[in-house]
């Protein structure tokens, strides 16, 4: 079986990382929430095409693809998990800027805040 970084999650799933599963549990506790996910999805628009929607939900969907990833579930729609696989999500709080950061080796493009992509 072909891995990533990590020998226990394979490459062609979702990945995120401990410093992103964390911080979703902060908004998620911030929310009072005490059962929940992560939604990783997206949705056509953006300069490049697709946009990535992220949202903390109670719990999947019925087509929901769910990954266990650092202590907390994320649930992707089927649909959407062909653009998604092997994708990092990481949390930035540099200089740079702030927020959630896609690394999604299926873009072939992508805009210059990195909240769209094109295949």
């Amino acid at each position: 079986m072909v891995t990533s970084g990590n020998p226990t999650i394979p490459a062609n799933t979702i990945q995120v990382t401990a410093k992103a599963a964390k911080k979703v549990r902060q908004f998620a506790e911030g929310d009072g929430m005490e059962t929940f996910g992560l939604k990783v999805a997206v949705k056509g628009g953006g300069c490049s095409g697709l946009t990535y929607v992220l949202d903390i939900v109670e719990g999947p969907e019925e087509d929901d693809k769910v990954i266990e990833q650092n202590g907390i579930e994320v649930y992707v729609p089927k649909k959407a998990y062909i653009y998604l696989a092997g994708t990092e999500l990481d949390f930035s709080d540099g200089l740079n800027g702030k927020g959630f950061v896609f690394n999604n080796p299926n873009a072939t493009k992508t805009c210059g805040c990195g909240e769209s992509f094109g295949v």
